[in-house]
């Protein structure tokens, strides 16, 4: 998007910006500043894009009260962690609702806990985690790998996510295995892909890519194609070798 002038416009700080999805204006928090379509800066947008300009913002803390059901689940969370004598704030860095959804940030040296009285307290009953999901911010400075897992109630029918952090320099965060089985597979295609080490998991190996392959292709610092591909006799050049648009 650009302007009369053919400058890129910052669609989360013009107010008249229209039919934009999921727009969050000055709220959260802005880890970057996003321009085209994908982000490249190195001349291999090729998507037509090139003078879009947004922020890539991370959605704040809430604030009490969350509404429905939201405030029930964090006070029987809260309750149940200081019956273990682990002080709430020390395990729960920050408690998101964002597009009508509870996420709970939490330090990654009590997930295990957490995740554990999540999926035994009767009034929470979180029996299911349906996977985890790794994301990569390279300027989050300190917390550039995610770890999100998404759990799910039986019992009361309720859904809700856990986000873990960790440093690209120390990409290690403690295993769910013991308390989801189900996330096997899960936690090694998000290593295979994103790199983050799931401490005590049982086989944590590469689940996509070859035992052998250098890198972890759905980090944002992977270099964009780099593969020539062969197709019927021609030659396809990479994606970061094709002709860009901006």
């Amino acid at each position: 998007m650009s302007d009369a002038n053919g400058n890129g416009v910052n669609p989360e700080k013009d107010l008249s910006a229209e039919n934009l999805p999921g727009q969050r204006g000055q709220g959260g928090e802005e880890i970057r500043v996003q321009r085209g379509m994908f982000g490249a800066d190195n001349g291999g947008d090729t998507s037509g894009y090139g003078g879009l300009v947004r922020s890539v913002r991370l959605p704040g803390p809430a604030s009490r009260p969350y509404g429905g059901w939201f405030d029930e689940v964090a006070d029987e969370l809260e309750g149940a962690l200081e019956e273990q004598d682990l002080v709430p704030g020390n395990a729960i860095e920050k408690t998101v609702v964002d597009r009508d959804e509870l996420t709970f940030h939490i330090e990654r040296e009590h997930l295990v806990r957490v995740a554990r009285t999540l999926r035994d307290d009767p009034a929470l009953r979180f029996e299911l985690c349906t996977g985890v999901s790794g994301v990569h911010y390279p300027n989050d400075k300190g917390r550039e790998l995610h770890a999100v897992y998404h759990l799910r109630s039986i019992t009361h029918n309720r859904v809700i996510r856990l986000e873990v952090s960790a440093p690209d320099s120390d990409p290690h965060i403690p295993s769910l295995f013991e308390v989801y089985p189900t996330n096997d597979w899960h936690e090694r295609e998000t290593y295979d892909f994103f790199g983050i080490v799931f401490d005590g998991h049982p086989a944590l190996t590469r689940i996509m890519m070859p035992d052998d392959w250098q890198g972890f292709p759905q980090r944002k610092d992977y270099p964009l194609g780099g593969i020539p591909v062969e197709y019927k006799g021609a030659q396809i050049p990479a994606p970061d070798q094709r002709r860009s648009y901006s």
